[in-house]
């Protein structure tokens, strides 16, 4: 079978090498640690190396007929850091061939009124949006000068078996529902947001990875309807058995307050408005081009309580 090289191992990357293992596909995975404290998987050769130094990732991207950019620096470093990784991906892809799948989020639109397409031209106005627009419309526009192929595959907040953080419902949400406790929900917890799962992220990676039809463009991951953090809250919790969770909104102030001991938590003041009004994602050119289709939302809950469970 085929090399594919995952960038990253992080939940999208590790489920995106898993399946791809799964598959009969020779995986190697790039991460700083390479396989340092990792029990063997087979199928999946884990390699270390700086993933922005580009020369290095092209050597080890040669012969790969797919090459996934998983990996993400860390939240509050992202306008450092981003340009340099998406550089070297770039440049990874041109020297190798490889085909470049480059996972991305929303972040780029900024806000937005109603659903959201793909169409949307890329405005953010925060520095981690304008950071992600430009590592897509780097790649784009290598791939329409033809130095490269590129795909970019857009995903929602994504949760599932694997995620721990990262996320507002993965990283704040679930872990507090498991036990019973309170949630403080970031925006107005009654606003609808569209929830990813990410096992349909790394299936939309793998399966764009493969349709030269999908390539130069971005696509939307499928998504299931949006639901509101308190109604996840609900259906995590009824799985769970953990009884009655109360949601409550966090006010900015204490945002604020948190933010002066928490870099992560000050990083979040600029993605604020996508938990105070309607965020929702558009998924139908996906759905009606390709294959992949979302996960049942109460297969997505059920799946995530029993991994949680299980730690």
């Amino acid at each position: 079978m085929s090399l594919h090289v995952v960038v990253g191992f992080g939940p999208a990357g590790a489920a995106t090498a898993r399946l791809l293992a799964g598959q009969g596909h020779e995986v190697r995975v790039i991460t700083r640690a390479g396989g340092a404290g990792r029990s063997p998987e087979a199928g999946i050769e884990h390699v270390a190396l700086d993933a922005s130094d580009g020369e290095r990732l092209a050597g080890a991207a040669q012969g790969a007929v797919a090459l996934y950019g998983c990996a993400s620096p860390a939240y509050h470093q992202w306008a450092d850091a981003w340009p340099a990784l998406a550089g070297a991906l770039c440049a990874a892809a041109e020297a190798s061939g490889a085909v470049l799948v480059m996972l991305g989020n929303l972040y780029g639109y900024g806000p937005v009124s109603g659903p959201m397409t793909e169409d949307l031209p890329l405005a953010a106005t925060g520095p981690k949006g304008r950071v992600r627009a430009a590592a897509w419309e780097q790649a784009r526009a290598l791939h329409e000068q033809g130095r490269i192929r590129a795909v970019e595959v857009r995903a929602s907040d994504f949760f599932g078996p694997g995620v721990v953080e990262g996320g507002h419902l993965a990283g704040r949400v679930v872990p507090r529902v498991m036990r019973g406790k309170s949630v403080s929900s970031l925006g107005d917890p009654d606003a609808p947001h569209s929830w990813t799962y990410l096992p349909d992220v790394a299936g939309a990676l793998v399966e764009l990875a493969g349709e030269e039809r999908a390539w130069g463009r971005a696509w939307h991951v499928p998504t299931v309807p949006a639901r509101s953090t308190r109604q996840m809250v609900e259906l995590l919790a009824g799985e769970a058995g953990s009884g009655p969770v109360q949601v409550r909104a966090l006010p900015p102030a204490v945002l604020t307050l948190a933010g002066l001991f928490s870099p992560l938590l000050r990083e979040l003041k600029e993605i604020r408005y996508q938990f105070d009004e309607p965020f929702v994602v558009d998924c139908a050119a996906y759905e009606s081009e390709f294959a992949l289709r979302p996960t049942p939302l109460d297969a997505q809950v059920k799946a995530t309580v029993d991994w949680w469970r299980g730690r």
